[in-house]
C-alpha cells in the first residue's frame, strides 16, 4: 500500500513539473497559430532534410502535450496537416492522439479510480453497470460527437472500469474521422501564402467541415444506432398508425390528444378504465375524501368562529357515495366518447407488443411507426409476513370501503399515507400510523414534518416513526401488526390497514420482457432524455418512466413523448424537469418547488432562507388558518429563487406564483412589484418577497437619504 502511495506521489510529483515548466517557461507559446505560420518555412527545411526525425519528435511532443492535458492539442494537429500533409499527417497525429489520450487515462485509473470508486461506489454503481455494458458506445460515441473537450473524457473514463485495450482500440477509430477534418484544415493553412489565401476555397471548405462535422457525426450515430436496436425487426411497408398509445390514464390520454390535434393517426389502447388511478383511484376520490373530512373538521372547531356548538351526523357510506359521484362527474373529461370526438381511436383490450412496429390487442395486430408506453402504476405490497392474511387496503380498492373502520393502521408516512391517516382521522377513526423512516413526509423539510406530526398528534393520531412492520398476526379474531422499534417490539392492533408505502412501475405482461426493453434497477422502464428506451420509436411517459410519479409530470412527459414520437427524426426535445412542484393535500397543504433548505444545505450552496409566517396574513387570521409559513431559498445577495415551501390553506394553488417565477427566471423584486388584490392569501407571496427586501436594505445608501432629507428641511 505505501509502494503505491509512493509510485503515485512520484507520478504526480513529476507531472506537477511538467506542467509548471511548461507555464513558467512560456513553451504555450510555441502552440499558436500565429507561431506555426511563422515558422512555416524553417518547419519544412527541417522537415525535408531529417523527415523520420520531424515525425518522431512531434509524435513525442503531442503524446505528452495530451498525456498531461496541456493546451495546443488542437494547434498541434493542424501542424500536423500543415507540416507532413493529409496522409502522413492523418496517420502521425491518429497514433499520437490516442497514445497520449491513453496514457492521460491510465494516469487518472492510477491516481484517482480506487479513491473515487470507494468514496462514490454506491453513487456510481449505474455509472459503472453502463460502462461495462456499452463502455465502448459511449467513448465511441464521445470522441465521435466531441461535445467535451477529449482531455475530460480521458481523465473521467479512467475512473471507470472500461478495458484499457477497448479505451485505446475505440479512441483510434472514434477520433480518426475528426483528426481527418482537422489535418485537412491544416493542410490548407500550410498552404497560406498571403492574406487573400484566407479566402481560397479548400480553405473555407475545411473551416466549414470544421464547423458542421460534429452535426454530420451526431447524426450519422443517431442512425447507426436507430438501425442496429431495429436491424432485427422486418418494418412494413405501410403503417395504420403513427402513434399507438398504450394506457389511458393521465400521460396516455395527453398523449393521445396532442397526435390527435396535429392530425396524426392515433390508437389508444386502455385495459381497464379510462383516466387511469387518477380518476378512477387517486387524486380524483382522494381530493374528494379530504373535501368533506374537512367539512366535519370545521365542525370540530365550531368555538373558534363564535358558535357555541354544532352537531354534524353523518353516514361513512354516503360519503363514499359522494366520493364516486365526484368521479362521475369528471370522468366525461377522460371518456372514449370525448377522445374519439377529438380523432382518437380508442380501443378497450389488453395491448401486447410483438416488434417496435406492431401491437396486439383483441386478436388484431396493428402496425405503428411509434409507441407510447403510458401503463402506470399500482401500489407496492411489501412482503410482510401474514400480510396476506387480512383484507388490506391500498389506495385501489381503499373506495369500496362502506364501513369506517374503527381501528385503522396506515403503514406509510408518505403523501398517500398522511393524507388517508388525517381524513380517516377526522371521520372517526381511530387511526395509527406506522413510518420506518425517522420521520413523516421524508421529501421535505424536517420542520414541516414535525409541524405536520404535531397536527396530526393534536387530531388524536398515533404517530410511530421509526417503526419498521415485521408481521401481521391474526390472534383470537384480533390483527396485529408487529412493529420493531430499536430492537423492541410493539404491536398494533387494527381493524383495518391500509399499506400506503409507494408504487411500482407496471412494465410486465405486454411484451417488453420479450421485445428486450431495458428496465432499470429502481423498476421502471429506462429512457434516455428524449424518452425514447433503448428502441428509438418505442417511448415511454408517466409512472412507467419515473423519475417523478405526479399527475401533472405524466401530462408533462406525455408532450414531450408525444412530439418526439411523431416528428423525430427531425425535430426531438429533451424532457424538461428543472421546475417539478408537487403538493401533500393535508390540512394545512404542504407544496413544494426546487430545492428545500435542507437540500441546499446538502449540495452545500451558499443560500439564504426567506421565511414568512401566515400569522401576520390578514386573510389568513380573518379565516382563522394562520398555521404555516412560507419558506423561499435564494442565492446568497440575489433574489433568484432556488425552491419554495408553503405550508399553509390552498399551499397548492399558492406555489403556481414561484413555479412561474422558477421557470421564467423571474425575482423576487419582480414579485414584490407586482399588485396583489387584498385581502388574499396570494398576498403572502408578495409579503414574502417584502421580507427578503428588507433584509437586503442598502444602508449605506439610507444614510446619505437621511442627510438629504435633513437638507431639505433646513
Amino acid at each position: 500500500m505505501q509502494k503505491k502511495l509512493l509510485s503515485r506521489l512520484i507520478l504526480v510529483a513529476i507531472a506537477a513539473v511538467l506542467g509548471v515548466a511548461f507555464f513558467a517557461f512560456d513553451l504555450d507559446r510555441y502552440l499558436t497559430l500565429s507561431y506555426l505560420k511563422d515558422q512555416q518555412l524553417a518547419f519544412a527545411v527541417f522537415y525535408a532534410t531529417h523527415t523520420v526525425l520531424t515525425i518522431v519528435l512531434y509524435m513525442a511532443i503531442y503524446i505528452i502535450v495530451t498525456a498531461l492535458s496541456l493546451p495546443g492539442a488542437t494547434i498541434m494537429t493542424l501542424a500536423g496537416g500543415a507540416l507532413f500533409g493529409t496522409g502522413r499527417g492523418l496517420i502521425a497525429v491518429s497514433f499520437a492522439s490516442t497514445i497520449g489520450a491513453t496514457l492521460a487515462f491510465l494516469v487518472s485509473r492510477f491516481l484517482l479510480r480506487d479513491w473515487v470508486q470507494q468514496k462514490f461506489g454506491a453513487r456510481l454503481t449505474t455509472i459503472n453497470d453502463g460502462v461495462e455494458k456499452d463502455g465502448g458506445f459511449y467513448l465511441f460515441s464521445l470522441r465521435l460527437v466531441p461535445l467535451f473537450p477529449f482531455f475530460i473524457i480521458n481523465l473521467v473514463m479512467g475512473l471507470t472500469p472500461i478495458k484499457t485495450g477497448v479505451y485505446y482500440l475505440v479512441s483510434q477509430i472514434g477520433m480518426l474521422p475528426g483528426t481527418f477534418v482537422y489535418v485537412n484544415a491544416g493542410t490548407q493553412l500550410g498552404q497560406l501564402e498571403s492574406a487573400s489565401g484566407l479566402l481560397s476555397p479548400g480553405l473555407l471548405l475545411s473551416f466549414a467541415l470544421l464547423g458542421i462535422f460534429p452535426l454530420l457525426a451526431k447524426k450519422g450515430l443517431d442512425m447507426v444506432k436507430v438501425r442496429k436496436a431495429l436491424q432485427a425487426f422486418p418494418k412494413p411497408k405501410t403503417f395504420d398508425y403513427n402513434l399507438i398509445v398504450i394506457g389511458a390514464g393521465s400521460a396516455g390520454l395527453v398523449s393521445a390528444y396532442i397526435a390527435a390535434a396535429v392530425k396524426a393517426r392515433v390508437a389508444l389502447i386502455e385495459k381497464h378504465k379510462m383516466g387511469g388511478d387518477c380518476l378512477n383511484t387517486g387524486c380524483v376520490p382522494s381530493k374528494a375524501l379530504i373535501r368533506c373530512a374537512k367539512m366535519l373538521s370545521y365542525g370540530h372547531r365550531a368555538k373558534e368562529f363564535g358558535f357555541k356548538q354544532t352537531t354534524t351526523e353523518f353516514d361513512f357510506a354516503q360519503i363514499m357515495e359522494r366520493v364516486q359521484s365526484v368521479v362521475g362527474k369528471v370522468e366525461p373529461h377522460d371518456s372514449i366518447e370525448r377522445y374519439s370526438a377529438l380523432g382518437v381511436e380508442c380501443i378497450s383490450g389488453e395491448a401486447r407488443i410483438t416488434s417496435p412496429y406492431t401491437v396486439e390487442v383483441n386478436g388484431r395486430t396493428l402496425t405503428t411507426r411509434s409507441i407510447i408506453v403510458a401503463t402506470g402504476a399500482s401500489p407496492f405490497v411489501p412482503p410482510i409476513p401474514g400480510l396476506d392474511q387480512v383484507d388490506y387496503l391500498t389506495s385501489d380498492n381503499l373506495w369500496q370501503l362502506r364501513e369506517l373502520p374503527p381501528r385503522l393502521v396506515v403503514l406509510g408516512g408518505g403523501p398517500i399515507g398522511c393524507e388517508m391517516t388525517q381524513a380517516f382521522a377526522r371521520f372517526g377513526s381511530a387511526v395509527t400510523q406506522v413510518e420506518m423512516a425517522p420521520r413523516l413526509m421524508g421529501r421535505e423539510d424536517p420542520d414541516v414534518a414535525d409541524f405536520i406530526r404535531q397536527r396530526f398528534e393534536a387530531e388524536g393520531v398515533r404517530v410511530l416513526t421509526g417503526h419498521a412492520a415485521k408481521e401481521v398476526l391474526v390472534q383470537g379474531g384480533e390483527k396485529l401488526l408487529v412493529c420493531d422499534h430499536q430492537g423492541e417490539r410493539v404491536e398494533v392492533p387494527f381493524d383495518a390497514i391500509l399499506v400506503a408505502v409507494g408504487r411500482r412501475a407496471h412494465t410486465k405482461g405486454f411484451g417488453l420482457e420479450e421485445l428486450g426493453v431495458t428496465i432499470s434497477r429502481r423498476g421502471i422502464i429506462d429512457t434516455d432524455p428524449f424518452l425514447r428506451t433503448n428502441f428509438p420509436n418505442i417511448l415511454c411517459a408517466g409512472d412507467v418512466a419515473g423519475p417523478y410519479q405526479f399527475t401533472h409530470t405524466a401530462a408533462h412527459q406525455a408532450w414531450y413523448a408525444a412530439v418526439n414520437a411523431l416528428f423525430s427524426p427531425f425535430k426531438s426535445f429533451r424532457a424538461d424537469y428543472r421546475v417539478i412542484p408537487w403538493c401533500t393535500f393535508t390540512d394545512p397543504e404542504v407544496a413544494r418547488v426546487g430545492l428545500n433548505e435542507t437540500e441546499a444545505n446538502e449540495q452545500k450552496l451558499d443560500f439564504e432562507v426567506t421565511v414568512y409566517k401566515l400569522e401576520e396574513l390578514d386573510r389568513a387570521i380573518a379565516e382563522g388558518e394562520e398555521d404555516g409559513w412560507i419558506k423561499v431559498i435564494t442565492p446568497r445577495g440575489k433574489d433568484k429563487v432556488l425552491g419554495a415551501t408553503i405550508v399553509g390553506p390552498h399551499a397548492g394553488d399558492l406555489l403556481a406564483e414561484f413555479i412561474l417565477a422558477m421557470k421564467h427566471g423571474i425575482g423576487l423584486n419582480k414579485i414584490l412589484g407586482t399588485i396583489h388584490p387584498y385581502p388574499t392569501l396570494a398576498e403572502a407571496n408578495k409579503a414574502t418577497a417584502g421580507v427578503w427586501k428588507r433584509g437586503h436594505v442598502p444602508e449605506k445608501l439610507l444614510v446619505w437619504v437621511e442627510k438629504f432629507h435633513a437638507w431639505r428641511r433646513g
